[in-house]
Order: C-alpha cells, then sequence, then structure tokens
C-alpha cells in the first residue's frame, strides 16, 4: 500500500512540475519536443504492428489455401478409393453369380 502512495504522489508530481514547466517559453519548448518524440515513436510502432499484421495474415491465408488443397486431395482420394471398391466389389458379385450358375447347371 505504501507503494501505490508513493506511486501516485510521483504522478501527481510529475503533472504539477509539467504545469509549471509549461507556463515556461523554454519549458514549453521541452514539452514540445517530447511529445514530437512521443507521437514519432508511436507511429514507428504502428507502422511495425500494421507491417508485422500484413505478414502474418498472408502467412495465414497461406495456410488456409494449404489446408483446403489437402482437403480436397484427400476427397478425391477416398472418391477414388470407394470406386475402387465399388469395382471390386461388383467384380466379385459377378464372379460368385457366374460360379452360381455353373453350380446350379
Amino acid at each position: 500500500m505504501k507503494n501505490v502512495l508513493w506511486f501516485v504522489l510521483g504522478i501527481a508530481g510529475g503533472f504539477v512540475v509539467a504545469h509549471f514547466m509549461n507556463k515556461d517559453p523554454r519549458g514549453h519548448q521541452v514539452l514540445a519536443e517530447v511529445d514530437a518524440r512521443i507521437t514519432e515513436f508511436t507511429d514507428r510502432i504502428g507502422e511495425a504492428y500494421r507491417e508485422q499484421e500484413a505478414r502474418l495474415a498472408d502467412i495465414v491465408d497461406s495456410a488456409k489455401d494449404a489446408a483446403s488443397d489437402a482437403v480436397d486431395s484427400a476427397k478425391d482420394a477416398a472418391s477414388g478409393a470407394l470406386d475402387s471398391a465399388k469395382d471390386a466389389v461388383a467384380e466379385a458379385v459377378d464372379t460368385v453369380s457366374d460360379a452360381a450358375r455353373k453350380l446350379a447347371d
């Protein structure tokens, strides 16, 4: 609790000092320079964030495309296997039917 009190007092003291500095023309100049540097820093951080966001969006889009291609390939493979199984079953049924007819004759 004592640390929180010192923290709050430090912030309040900083505001008071900044207020008095802003009244003096030289202090006003210093605060304007600090503000300009802070603005420049936040602009650079914002640009870097947007660049990183764009890179990640490209990576996610590529991953989605790759996953979609993999699903399509799996569907095609499963469809081909199903068709082959149907053909094999049909041939087996024909063979058994022929064999049953020959036995019946």
